[in-house]
Order: C-alpha cells, then sequence, then structure tokens
C-alpha cells in the first residue's frame, strides 16, 4: 500500500453494527465465535482478524469498531473496521475482514501494512501546546486536542488531533484538521474537512487566463398550477407533489412535506427526510441552523436567481436523483446505507463561488459564486452526483491524498482516485436521471460555462487543458493533484464501459485512446457501475492507488462474473490500456 491519506480525517463514521474487543482479546476460531453468537458477522469477523493477525496486523490493544458491514447475495460478508490501539484512535488503522458465508476468514485488505504500535504512549507536548499548534497553522480557533495514533506515511507515532474552526486559510472560513506530533510539534497534516468542486489550482489557472465561468442556465419557467390535495380534515405532516423552476434542469416535479393546508416544507419525505435550507450568506457547518424553505403553493423558485428558492430546487433535485441513483443501482439506501436522508444548504458564505461535501456538517453546501470567476450558484446536477459521492467514499473506503500543499492543493493517488470515483457515479447520476435539458454523457462540469466546454472528461482526460489531467499511470501519478491524476482511473472506467476509438453516444463525440495502442471493447456502463461500486465498498481502504484499484476492481469482477469471464478480461485490460499493470506496480518500499 502506498503511504496513507490525510485528507478528511473528522469523518463522521457510519456504524452499521458496534462493537468492541477486549483490550487483550482471546484469539479464538471465527468459525467457533460465529457459531456461539449465531453468526453476527462483525464477532466473527473481529474474532477472525485476530486469529489470523499476521494477516490483517491487528495486535494486542488494538479495539476493532465496525463501519460497515456488507452482504452478498451468495451470504458473504465484509466488515470495514476502523480501530484504536490502547484507547487512542488509530489514523490510517483501517481495514476490510472477508467472511464466507458461514462466518469463515476469507481474507482481508488492509490501510496499511506495518505495525501500529508507537514507540512510546508518552506525550512531550501538553494538550494546550497541541492546540496552540494547530490554531496557528490552520489560522483559527482550535478545539480541544485528542491524542490519536498516526500510522500513515510509512510510520507510527503518537499525536494529537485538533479540529480548528473558522480557519482563515479555507475558503468561507471552514473547518479544517490538524495533526500535530506528539513528541516533536511538528504538523503531521493540516486539512480541509470539506471537499471543493472547484480546486485552488483550478481557481487559480481560470484567474491566470483572465477566464471565467459563464454558464448558460435554463431560463424563467412558467410553473403549472398545482390542485390542492386533501381536504380539511387531512393530517400533516403529509406527502405532497410539488414543481420547482429551477436554473439549469428546467420545470422538474419536486416531492414535498405539507405541514398545513397551505404550508409545504421543502423536505421530501419518500427519501428519509432529504431537505434543502436557505444559509442565508452566512458560513454555516451546522445544518440545523439554516433556513427552512416554505412555500403556501408547493411551486418552488421562478428559475433565475431573483428567488432564493431557485438555487434550492437545483440543489434538492440532484440530491434525490443522485440518491435515487444509488439505490436503484446498487440498493444502497442513502449516501451513508443507513436510511438516512441527504441534507444541503444553498446560499452558503459570501461570495463564494465553489460547491462542498461538508464531513463536519454531513451535508452539501452551495455557494452562490464569487461574482469573478463562477457568476452562478454551482447547484449543476453533476456537480451534486460528484460531490455527493464523496460522501459514499467517507463513509466506504474513506479515501485521502497523500498530502495537501499550504494552499490547500491536495495531492497523491488515492486521493485522485478518491476524484474520479465521483466523477464516474456523478456521471452515472446524470445518465440515471436521464434530463433533456441536462442531457448525460461522460463529460464533468459542462454546465458550468467554461471555455473548453467542459471541466473534465472521463475519455479522453487530457484534452481537459484547465487542470492537466492525465490519460495513463507513471510513476509521477504518485504525488500528482488529486483532479490531475484522477484521469488514470477515469480513463480505465470509460474503456470498460465504451470501450476505446471513436463512438457518438447520446449526440456527444467520444473518441478514446490507449496507452499500448489496444483495443479495448466495453462492457457495458451499467455492469461497469457495478465492478466500481463493488470495489468501492468490498476491497478499498483509506490508502488504496490505482495498482491497488486495479486489484480491487478484478476482484469485484471476479465475485460477480468469475475470473474467466468476459468481464473479468475486460477489467484487466482496461487496466493496462491507461498503464496499469501487474507488472509496473511499484514495490511497497517506493511508494
Amino acid at each position: 500500500m502506498r503511504r496513507p491519506h490525510i485528507r478528511r480525517l473528522a469523518v463522521a463514521v457510519t456504524v452499521t453494527t458496534a462493537a468492541t474487543l477486549p483490550a487483550v482479546p482471546a484469539l479464538a476460531d471465527a468459525r467457533a465465535v460465529a457459531a456461539a453468537t449465531a453468526f453476527s458477522p462483525v464477532d466473527a469477523a473481529r474474532a477472525a482478524a485476530f486469529t489470523h493477525a499476521s494477516a490483517t496486523g491487528v495486535t494486542r490493544g488494538d479495539t476493532l469498531l465496525a463501519k460497515d458491514v456488507m452482504t452478498d447475495p451468495d451470504g458473504k460478508q465484509h466488515v470495514r473496521f476502523v480501530r484504536t490501539h490502547q484507547g487512542l484512535p488509530v489514523l490510517g488503522g483501517d481495514l476490510v475482514v472477508h467472511l464466507d458465508k458461514r462466518g469463515g476468514y476469507l481474507g482481508v485488505t488492509r490501510a496499511v501494512d506495518h505495525a501500529v504500535v508507537p514507540a512510546t504512549t508518552r506525550a512531550e507536548l501538553t494538550a494546550s501546546q497541541a492546540e496552540q499548534k494547530a490554531a496557528a497553522a490552520a489560522q483559527g480557533d482550535a478545539g480541544t486536542a485528542e491524542l490519536v495514533v498516526d500510522a500513515r506515511d510509512g510510520g507510527t507515532a503518537l499525536a494529537y488531533r485538533v479540529h480548528v474552526t473558522d480557519s482563515r486559510t479555507v475558503e468561507a472560513g471552514g473547518a479544517r484538521t490538524v495533526v500535530v506530533d506528539a513528541l516533536t510539534g511538528r504538523i503531521r497534516s493540516d486539512t480541509p474537512d470539506s471537499d471543493e468542486f472547484i480546486s485552488p489550482s483550478l481557481a487559480q489557472t481560470l484567474r491566470r487566463r483572465g477566464e471565467s465561468a459563464t454558464p448558460q442556465t435554463d431560463g424563467p419557467a412558467a410553473l403549472p398550477g398545482l390542485a390542492a390535495t386533501g381536504s380539511a380534515a387531512a393530517r400533516y405532516p403529509s406527502t405532497a407533489n410539488g414543481t420547482g423552476a429551477s436554473l439549469f434542469v428546467g420545470t422538474v416535479p419536486l416531492t414535498t412535506t405539507r405541514t398545513a393546508r397551505t404550508g409545504y416544507l421543502l423536505k421530501d419525505p419518500t427519501r428519509w427526510g432529504t431537505e434543502t435550507r436557505d444559509a442565508e450568506g452566512r458560513a454555516l457547518e451546522t445544518f440545523s441552523r439554516g433556513t427552512a424553505f416554505t412555500s403556501t403553493t408547493n411551486k418552488w423558485g421562478n428559475g433565475t436567481t431573483s428567488n432564493r428558492a431557485t438555487a434550492a430546487v437545483d440543489a434538492q433535485y440532484g440530491i434525490t436523483k443522485t440518491l435515487d441513483f444509488y439505490k436503484k443501482t446498487f440498493g444502497r439506501k442513502g449516501i451513508g446505507n443507513n436510511s438516512a436522508g441527504a441534507r444541503a444548504m444553498v446560499h452558503f458564505g459570501n461570495k463564494v463561488g465553489n460547491a462542498f461535501w461538508d464531513s463536519t456538517c454531513g451535508c452539501m453546501l452551495y455557494g452562490d459564486g464569487d461574482g469573478d470567476l463562477f457568476k452562478k450558484p454551482l447547484v449543476v446536477l453533476d456537480v451534486t452526483g460528484h460531490e455527493l459521492t464523496h460522501g459514499v467514499v467517507d463513509a466506504t473506503a474513506g479515501l485521502e491524498p497523500t498530502r495537501v500543499g499550504e494552499d490547500g492543493t491536495q495531492y497523491g493517488e488515492p486521493g485522485a482516485l478518491n476524484e474520479s470515483l465521483a466523477d464516474i457515479f456523478g456521471s452515472g447520476v446524470e445518465f440515471a436521471a436521464d434530463n433533456p435539458k441536462n442531457p448525460p454523457n461522460y463529460l464533468m462540469g459542462e454546465k458550468l460555462g467554461l471555455r473548453q466546454k467542459f471541466l473534465r472528461r472521463l475519455d479522453h482526460p487530457s484534452l481537459d487543458k484547465l487542470e492537466g489531467t492525465v490519460d495513463y499511470w507513471s510513476v509521477a501519478a504518485y504525488d500528482t493533484e488529486v483532479h490531475a491524476g484522477s484521469g488514470v482511473s477515469s480513463h480505465a472506467f470509460y474503456l470498460l464501459a465504451e470501450g476505446s476509438g471513436r463512438k457518438t453516444i447520446g449526440g456527444v463525440a467520444y473518441d478514446s485512446p490507449t496507452y499500448d495502442g489496444s483495443r479495448v471493447t466495453g462492457v457495458g456502463r451499467g455492469k461497469a457501475l457495478a465492478i466500481f461500486y463493488r470495489a468501492l465498498t468490498r476491497y478499498m481502504v483509506s490508502t488504496t492507488d490505482f495498482h491497488d484499484a486495479r486489484t480491487a476492481t478484478l476482484k469485484a469482477a471476479a465475485d460477480m462474473y468469475g475470473t474467466t469471464s468476459t468481464e473479468y478480461r475486460a477489467v484487466d485490460k482496461a487496466w493496462a490500456a491507461v498503464n496499469v499493470t501487474a507488472a509496473n506496480a511499484p514495490s511497497p518500499a517506493g511508494r
């Protein structure tokens, strides 16, 4: 595995089944534990992790906390754990234990391949000193320092983790997580808690070119009249069918909550209470502080920014379409797969030209544009699909970049894979929505109004000159900016789905090249999405790089179709076509 991640360290963990180990567990056989506990997959996986400690890397003093349990149609179980060591959270300590249908150990996928035992558990710095260093580094207000074990970056060290709010290094005064070495006081990592759609490097490139985004919106729309539903005796709240006039996707249906005879709330009870609120120009990271959108007519927005609800229509529509995509395509019940609704706030901050997945808030945040580079709210459908997919990644593999520069620019293959998956499934959301006002394609950000007509594209990534996205893997990918590096796995996905060469899909012309000049035949978008989703949820961890992703997708294809299948061979060929092969995988020491 490559050096572990450093970006969103304050991710809220969704625990499907929570349980802990004693500090010094008995090393029992997993099958015996399964039988004794009527096969609790978490207990069986935990016992298996200790029984097979040489493979899993767990040791005495470790506690494994279940983050997720995935069950296959054939009964196999995949239990994702985070861990503590002697009560201290371990950064980079995540692993997935794979079990057969009877609870027998099949294998493990782990984030780090070294021991997570620090040389000492005695800090030289006080918590107060760590907080001061974190506040200075992130230029904000430090919270309480927490001792952790930092197993990232190829080593293991005692450290403090500090949450810093109102950081002046983050757009709109967001939050950062700073990790301070508890012995030396060195800043080990300083990372934003939110994931920005517009990267610092892209913003710098646009300014250098004197270019701004001028998106073409759909324009105002006349909303049809809505007949009142229910009667005076109706009970509230109840489900209602409304209509919204959006900026980008025309007039769309919205499922809302009726709160009174002539009162409606922009909250969808059919999708676990998914709701969009108004941040009213404030840099809020607490959803409950947002102002609810209400209506007396159940008609929302007017198709222009003159109505505050218009941006909310795009956001709510995009979020519900993203939830529908994940549920209908993969059976995933919400971003965290926990039957919880998604949340969003529009009009976030003052002149914010960005959109974020914020793990602190657990919601989407949309700025109105900065009036310079971006003159409209970033509530485009594929932006929403992209950013909410970061939430799915947070809830599963938790992929992180290997480092973050002083300006917030993120680098490294695990972070690039995260961006790639967000583009892959973001395009999947567009295809699933199939909105004629936002035709589906393999382009990202095509409605942002950029001169090159898109931000990134999956078929031929290097046609993106704004971020310098690459088509193929090389050793330089290890420390490439994450959006630029994302082209490697995005290109592999496109080749798996559609194949190489020229073709026109949905009116868009594509011409996908290959590194070795080989011809790749696609297996179809549906199968490609299923393979990548299974790989993400079962076989990826926080440090997964491109070669690990190749292995993960091959395992997923083998599970679904067999190792002699056309699909399995296509996965292998797609990765080879972007120069990711077993033969050129870097050694652990070289990563």
